[in-house]
């Protein structure tokens, strides 16, 4: 695998980062940083300085590429030190060292999930419009990474390709996706453009207007197909998209690069998640996810969605024009009428788990991270989503979507009682 784990770790007000020597493990000097040549066409290298790696070119002030302040991978051939106080290369590293020793391989994600990033202000307030709210919650959001995140809560390794500003809410989110265990190794900001933020109000039990501050761009559109790591996403266990990536470029072309990299690959999963706001019209959405469709091999989406993916409204002709169109899988989520899931071969349909609802919003991304976990204990597709029909409950009664998604003992803990 590429790569060298390079740590720099937080000490006091500064950052404790590294030196070496020839041959020599690299170890903590703290009034130096250093340079990680990456060997590529352009020498462009990378800099570890106070706020973890940025990029450099050619002697250039640093752009905007941090990574944090904990170990990162890197893909890079040597190491070069220089003193902070003068920028004169320091004597502890006058040769360029090969680190290709240090290069360790990296165990496949169990999912990884690519796409939309926010930073959710909900209300604490229901029943009464923004106009009238007086006090917020902030927190984590966004499809993709909400997925993520609730993958992580059932104990499996997960990660989101996404993109940020380079701003202060950017930093907030790599801080949270690191607390809810999701990796941020391929979250990266995008100079010029703000972190996305999104409002909604909340009107129990079917009523959550949300309002998306976007503009002029989100960065998580500005996913570029040659900064993908492919090997990551060919190799993890469940590839999960969503359909508002391919609402614009480069986004949309980054995507097919990614499946086109996957051949694919058993448990790659298109989220149907249509948005009208982020389309000119549902027929050029329609003409994106027919192009998606051969794909992928496992789709989900609720009724609505699955109108725009098929000209579909009826679960079952739905879920069979999904499969006619080679899908292996067809999921589609009715609401208070509960699941339909199909396959060339097995027809279920799942009631749902009725609870007094806060907040909607967040129930489908609980369902899809609870999905993925059925998916790899390689449970009966009964009882996967009945599964992911309670953790999508559970997070519907709570106001909130990413610090919402529950855990296993929690989702098995109400199956009991159900059985019961």
């Amino acid at each position: 695998m590429r790569g060298a784990l390079v740590a720099a770790r937080a000490l006091g007000a500064t950052t404790a980062l590294v030196s070496c020597n020839p041959g020599a493990p690299l170890t903590p000097l703290a009034d130096s940083h250093i340079v990680l040549d990456t060997g590529a066409a352009d020498r462009g290298s990378a800099e570890v300085g106070d706020r973890g790696f940025r990029r450099l070119t050619g002697g250039a002030e640093p752009a905007a590429w941090t990574l944090g302040d904990r170990p990162a991978e890197l893909t890079c051939q040597y190491v070069r030190t220089y003193s902070r106080q003068d920028g004169r290369r320091g004597s502890s590293a006058n040769q360029e060292v090969e680190l290709s020793s240090m290069t360790q391989p990296r165990s496949a994600l169990d999912v990884l999930t690519i796409g939309r990033v926010s930073v959710d202000i909900y209300p604490l307030q229901d029943g009464v419009g923004l106009e009238d709210v007086s006090t917020f919650g902030k927190y984590l959001g966004g499809s993709a990474t909400n997925v993520a995140v609730a993958a992580a809560r059932h104990g499996l390794s997960s990660a989101v390709i996404t993109r940020t500003g380079h701003d202060p809410f950017g930093r907030y989110i790599h801080q949270e996706l690191r607390r809810l265990g999701v990796g941020d190794e391929f979250v990266s900001p995008v100079d010029g453009l703000n972190t996305p933020v999104v409002f909604c109000e909340i009107f129990p039990p079917d009523d959550f207007p949300l309002y998306f501050y976007r503009a002029p761009k989100a960065p998580d559109l500005v996913i570029n197909p040659e900064e993908l790591d492919l090997d990551a996403i060919r190799d993890a266990r469940i590839y999960w998209s969503t359909v508002t990536g391919l609402s614009e470029e480069p986004s949309r072309t980054a995507h097919h690069v990614a499946w086109d990299a996957r051949g694919r690959r058993p448990l790659t999963i298109l989220d149907l998640d249509y948005r009208p706001m982020f389309w000119e019209s549902p027929a050029a959405a329609t003409e994106q996810v027919d192009r998606a469709l051969a794909k992928v091999t496992i789709a989900v989406g609720n009724r609505e969605e699955c109108e725009v993916a098929v000209g579909e409204t009826d679960p079952h002709r739905a879920a069979d024009a999904l499969l006619e169109r080679g899908i292996e899988l067809a999921i589609v989520k009715q609401g208070p009428k509960g699941v339909l899931a199909k396959t060339r071969t097995e027809t279920v349909e799942v009631a749902p788990y009725l609870v007094e609802v806060v907040n909607g919003l967040g129930a489908g991304d609980s369902f899809g991270g609870a999905l993925c976990f059925g998916l790899l204990q390689d449970w009966p597709l009964e009882r996967t989503l009945r599964f992911a029909n309670v953790a999508g409950a559970i997070v519907a009664g709570r106001r909130e979507c990413s610090t919402a998604m529950p855990t296993t003992v929690e989702v098995e803990d109400i199956m009991k009682g159900i059985r019961a």
